[in-house]
């Protein structure tokens, strides 16, 4: 049975679940799942942060239409501390807020873990049922710094049923079973599951394969999160900064499920690890 890393829990001690949205390869939607994810799980009642990992390429400004936010700073001790971006109760944060629109990052490791560090530990995320993290695609230093330095409470792997994603997931899932690492894997959602014509939304098109994130669940003996069709709605909303608050509900539906699938899952662990402390 995998066990959780968490070493150092004073760090982030007011949020109680850290969870990293994670990928093989880009292009898998990876960010918008992890933006709907987290307006999901708040439309269902939970305290939610979001952290745009992705240093290279950050992209939850533009979907939350926050392109011209920046985070609050204050001084406590010394040190500055920023305060989350909020939009209608989220709390956000992402080095997109501190960049001009087309600056580009050009840093080297230790920058790039030194940045995640800042903007965990020194964020006042406060109060949080969930902090979702949207991983960069891959399995670098991000990755690294994030399930080595704190304290995650485990992971959810995005993929498309295209078996060129699926390998590339694979290796994500391979990385956080690493001995030394050792992440809870919650589970797969699987993306683009079917293409949805708008004039048509009767039909089907399996564009990109079919179930193969449902095999790539069971392969690694893992649930199956959801399977989030490709719509053109959520594309485009994505791009408008309005994502989940204005789909249409048969359309939030999917997150919705995947935000209790994922619930469910962690209360899971959470009364496992209670249970084997108490012994």
């Amino acid at each position: 049975k995998v066990t959780s890393s968490r070493k150092d829990l004073s760090v982030l001690s007011g949020v109680k679940n850290i969870i990293a949205v994670s990928s093989g390869k880009g292009g898998v939607g990876k960010s918008t799942v992890s933006v709907n994810l987290a307006l999901a799980l708040k439309s269902l009642g939970a305290k939610v942060g979001l952290l745009d990992a992705d240093i290279y390429g950050p992209s939850i400004p533009t979907m939350l239409n926050l392109k011209d936010a920046k985070p609050g700073m204050h001084e406590i001790g010394g040190k500055t501390i920023m305060e989350p971006v909020e939009k209608d109760g989220l709390k956000v944060l992402s080095i997109g807020f501190l960049l001009e629109p087309k600056q580009a990052v050009v840093w080297r490791g230790p920058m790039i873990s030194s940045a995640i560090r800042q903007m965990m530990s020194d964020c006042n995320w406060g109060d949080l049922d969930y902090l979702i993290i949207d991983l960069p695609p891959g399995t670098g230093d991000i990755q690294l710094t994030l399930a080595q330095q704190f304290p995650l409470t485990g992971a959810v792997v995005v993929t498309t049923p295209q078996e060129v994603a699926l390998a590339d997931a694979r290796k994500a899932i391979s990385m956080f079973l690493m001995q030394g690492i050792n992440i809870p894997i919650f589970g797969i959602i699987e993306n683009m599951s079917w293409f949805v014509p708008k004039a048509h939304p009767d039909e089907q098109y399996f564009i990109f394969g079919k179930n193969g994130g449902k095999e790539l669940a069971d392969e690694y003996s893992l649930p199956l999160l959801g399977q989030i069709p490709l719509y053109l709605e959520i594309r485009e909303l994505a791009d408008q900064g309005q994502s989940f608050e204005n789909m249409e509900a048969e359309k939030q539906e999917h997150f919705i499920k995947f935000a209790n699938n994922l619930a469910q899952q962690v209360a899971i662990f959470n009364a496992d690890r209670l249970t084997a402390y108490a012994k």
